[in-house]
């Protein structure tokens, strides 16, 4: 059996036939591929405009500013996630407010977001993060942002497909923003994209994606006078996405419904096979959610309604090991993601400790998330599960 990866991208003849046009047409930069892209992604999503742009980093960047977010202002944001999400608030000016996250979702805990918020006035605006492909509590933090006046940002750089009550991610708040990164469901590569029902966000983002110009190339390229360069209205910047990625991008959602059919049966098929391992808490998909399973990730359990550092940090030991045996046998894991916290930069400027946000330094040391994608075979699949069955044997 060969190294089983944690993902595999899922190109077939269409993406290598795409992807040759635009060298083609000589249309390389951001051109009719990535308008085509927009237009289909805000279609699946049910929004009406998106906006692609180089990743979710600089998505959630330019919607913060669009929301009029700066120097004096803060962004809740919790701790379990990927250090972009705390990263884009910074590049504004603005300040971090970190919140901790409920173990059984990994998603924000929407009672201590109700606490800062009550007690916190500098407050702006809520960025919850759409972690590993389930939507977080969406509809009650979409009621305290309406009750504490604060806008909505989501990082959904995980949330492709997941849907809240019929509703996808994304379109709870203000702005969505999603990533199109090797390891997400659809990928150009790099890449993300921008949603909102908000012309006028809409507006902001296009130009400050584009240097602040006032028109686009493919807006100078089918009107006339176009020989012209545009007025630049605003400061901007080059958060533009090629129109390589945005055939990818069309060649990637069209066959969305497959690649998520796929993924979720893979899940399903995880379910399944680990319900019977106690150490392993598995991923959940409560009443009205629909998971898009970015990454299958399990908790490592010990008693959550205990957490010590102490615990956590004996337990992490083994988990450890745990994914230390599976690599030796050819099974790549990955931990979840990282408690932003405890890294040295958040943790010396905020002036933070680990047991600050306990549960999601408890996500961080026990996440461990299994391989998922596609095409993997059955033969993969029950070579995962053995390798799992054996290593657990050698750890618990």
């Amino acid at each position: 059996m060969n190294e089983i990866p944690i993902t595999k991208v899922f190109f077939d003849e269409a993406e290598f036939t795409e992807i040759q046009k635009p060298l083609q047409s000589g249309w390389v930069v951001q051109g009719p591929y990535v308008k085509q892209f927009e237009d289909m992604f805000a279609e699946y999503t049910q929004c009406q405009y998106a906006k692609a742009v180089s990743n979710c980093t600089t998505a959630l960047h330019l919607g913060l500013l669009a929301l009029g977010i700066g120097i004096g202002d803060k962004v809740v944001v919790p701790s379990f996630t990927y250090v972009a999400s705390a990263n884009a608030v910074e590049y504004t000016g603005a300040e971090v407010v970190f919140c901790d996250i409920d173990l059984k979702t990994f998603n924000l805990d929407v009672h201590q977001l109700e606490r800062l918020l009550a007690t916190d006035k500098s407050i702006k605006a809520i960025m919850p993060v759409n972690l590993f492909g389930l939507c977080a509590a969406l509809a009650q933090i979409k009621l305290l942002a309406l009750n504490y006046n604060v806008r909505i940002i989501e990082d959904s750089a995980c949330g492709f497909d997941a849907w809240l009550h019929g509703q996808h991610s994304g379109t709870f708040g203000e702005i969505g923003c999603f990533s199109f990164h090797p390891r997400k469901p659809i990928t150009t590569g790099e890449g993300g994209m921008l949603i909102t029902n908000d012309k006028n966000i809409y507006e902001t983002v296009k130009q400050l994606c584009d240097h602040g110009a006032s028109k686009s190339d493919l807006q100078r390229h089918q009107e006339k006078g176009g020989s012209l360069l545009p007025d630049f209205t605003k400061r901007g910047y080059n958060y533009r996405m090629t129109d390589f990625q945005g055939a990818l991008g069309v060649c990637q959602i069209r066959k969305a419904d497959i690649i998520m059919s796929k993924r979720r049966n893979i899940a399903h098929q995880y379910n399944e096979a680990l319900k019977n391992i106690l150490c392993l808490q598995l991923p959940i998909q409560p009443e009205g959610f629909i998971h898009g399973y970015q990454s299958y990730v399990c908790l490592f359990t010990l008693d959550p309604e205990n957490l010590t550092l102490d615990k956590i940090d004996a337990a992490n030991v083994k988990r450890n090991h745990l994914m230390a045996i599976l690599e030796e046998n050819g099974v790549a894991t990955r931990q979840g993601t990282h408690a932003v916290h405890t890294l040295s930069y958040y943790a010396q400027r905020y002036n933070l400790k680990h047991e600050d946000l306990i549960c999601a330094y408890a996500a961080d040391r026990l996440s461990i998330s299994l391989p998922l994608y596609p095409q993997m075979t059955h033969g993969e699949f029950e070579y995962v599960i053995d390798k799992l069955h054996e290593a657990i044997q050698c750890v618990v």
